[in-house]
């Protein structure tokens, strides 16, 4: 597994999350972000036993190429 790390949170305590993070050999994003834990919002989604949700900032998106206009996955 080859991954590259795209943006780290410039506002995050100590600089440990939230992270994005792009694997060039599945071709998929991984995002280190806080575990969410509340109950309220985990009810209104429909979430495998095997998934778990983590929550960014807005502003973490511009990380992601297709949202700042790099084009998609070919980072």
């Amino acid at each position: 597994m080859a991954l590259r790390m795209l943006g780290k949170d410039p506002n995050s305590p100590e600089g440990k999350s939230s992270t994005v993070y792009y694997d060039d050999v599945a071709d998929t994003y991984l995002v280190q972000g806080l575990k969410v834990l509340d109950d309220e919002r985990l009810s209104q989604m429909d979430l495998p036993d095997h998934e778990t949700v983590v929550e960014i900032p807005t502003y973490m998106v511009t990380f992601f190429p297709e949202a700042s206009g790099d084009g998609g996955t070919d980072v």
